[in-house]
């Protein structure tokens, strides 16, 4: 089967950690995985291209690269709303006709603007920017409270951290959730963060470590099986609902039940590509009840039945 073949657009002064962002999820081979996708870069001009980090990176393949691009990715694009030319333009609006998809990291969703892919359409930057993307292009519906927005056909991603979360999903939903979780542990990273979390915390990260989340959050993940309340949460982290609902905002961008409800339908996902256990019995494991329940949970959030899923993903066993 061919690789999936995923095209960085580079400009200069690029930055490198952003490409790295994409790199290591799309271009870094694992002795452990089959690989599944194939990762080049291109700049409109080949040759020594400038970074921000105060070295040139040598980049050898033109714009002709991304006629062959299964995925095209731009990560981040300085400066800020500097005019991409006609050329790239028209060249990401033919591959977005042939059915490449289109992502951008951090500040690449301007060129997706430029290029009129995001009209009509909600999109996300880095916080910093998301005003200025906004005046510019008020044709795009600009969400500054996500960490990433995915279309299907075009996605963009807040800063340079949100970028490897947006990468992930990608992975996700081309090769499965257990797939994309093992790329995330190579990684040394939590395995999935959901789009709509907020970019960055209401307030600073715990002063002490006492106040962290992370000790109930292994707690629960490990007991998605059984009647998780929110008091029931409270109650073991010691803490009134309000003061942990809180936290929780103030920590993850997210409620006590937005996050429980994604580690049900996580855990739903990897039963299914990995296990041939009845919907019955993976809904009853992962504590969603019923499988009347889970189809429910599990089309709201993914658009697709269990079966389907299973169907798609399953193969891979």
């Amino acid at each position: 089967m061919q690789p999936h073949r995923v095209v960085a657009l580079l400009n200069a002064p690029q930055s490198p950690f952003e490409l790295a962002c994409a790199s290591e999820v799309f271009g870094t081979p694992r002795p452990d995985l089959p690989a599944h996708y194939d990762f080049r870069v291109c700049t409109e001009h080949p040759g020594a291209l400038p970074t921000t980090a105060g070295y040139p990176m040598l980049v050898e393949d033109g714009p002709a690269a991304l006629e062959e691009a299964d995925t095209v990715l731009i990560p981040g694009w300085q400066p800020t709303g500097a005019p991409v030319s006609p050329a790239l333009l028209a060249a990401l609006r033919a591959a977005h006709r042939r059915g490449t998809r289109i992502v951008s990291i951090c500040t690449g969703a301007f060129v997706l603007a430029q290029a009129g892919l995001l009209d009509g359409r909600r999109a996300t930057t880095h916080w910093r920017r998301t005003a200025q993307l906004a005046a510019a292009f008020p044709a795009v519906r600009v969400d500054a409270d996500v960490l990433y927005v995915d279309h299907g056909d075009v996605a963009t991603s807040a800063g340079s951290g949100a970028g490897i979360d947006l990468c992930l999903h990608l992975v996700r939903s081309d090769h499965g959730a257990a797939y994309a979780a093992q790329v995330a542990r190579s990684m040394v990273l939590p395995p999935h963060r959901e789009g709509s979390q907020l970019q960055y915390a209401v307030q600073p990260a715990p002063g002490r470590p006492d106040e962290s989340l992370a000790p109930l959050l292994e707690w629960a993940t490990a007991r998605l099986g059984t009647r998780l309340t929110l008091a029931c949460l409270a109650e073991r982290a010691g803490l009134s609902p309000r003061t942990l609902a809180r936290r929780f905002t103030e920590q993850l961008g997210t409620s006590p039940g937005q996050w429980l409800l994604a580690q049900r339908i996580a855990a739903a996902r990897a039963l299914l590509e990995e296990t041939d256990l009845p919907v019955e019995a993976v809904a009853t494991r992962v504590g969603l009840a019923s499988a009347v329940n889970l189809r429910r949970r599990f089309r709201a959030a993914l658009g697709t039945t269990p079966g389907a899923y299973r169907r798609t993903f399953g193969a891979a066993r």
